[in-house]
């Protein structure tokens, strides 16, 4: 019913930026919270960065103000901005979606996740 595709991984040195996409589509009447995770091997996924519908926005305290999350409404996208990267920061990084579809029915919806990885 509802797809969330990512883009913008790769692989980058200690210093770099990234700017990872997350476009939405399928039976989508309108999307509430989304966000960015992600997940190391071993540990439990971990929230990057949230936004409302209406811009507020939320960060994990271990980025030190170094990633950004924006959307485009119109588009049913959302994007990371990530800068001064770490090799800390390797991981899958995987979009998240709060949508109510057309049906209004509310999900919860993955994208497929994005590795990252940071050389030092």
């Amino acid at each position: 019913q509802v797809q969330l595709v990512e883009s913008g991984g790769g692989l980058v040195q200690a210093g770099g930026s990234l700017r990872l996409s997350c476009a939405a589509s399928g039976s989508i009447f309108s999307i509430n919270d989304m966000g960015w995770y992600r997940q190391t091997p071993g540990k439990e996924r971990e929230l990057v960065a949230a936004i409302t519908s209406g811009g507020i926005t939320d960060y994990a305290d271990s980025l030190e103000g170094r990633f950004t999350i924006s959307r485009d409404n119109a588009k049913n996208t959302v994007y990371l901005q990530m800068g001064s990267l770490k090799p800390e920061d390797t991981a899958v990084y995987y979009c998240h979606a709060l949508v109510l579809t057309i049906a209004r029915v509310t999900l919860g919806v993955w994208g497929q996740g994005t590795q990252v990885t940071v050389s030092s």
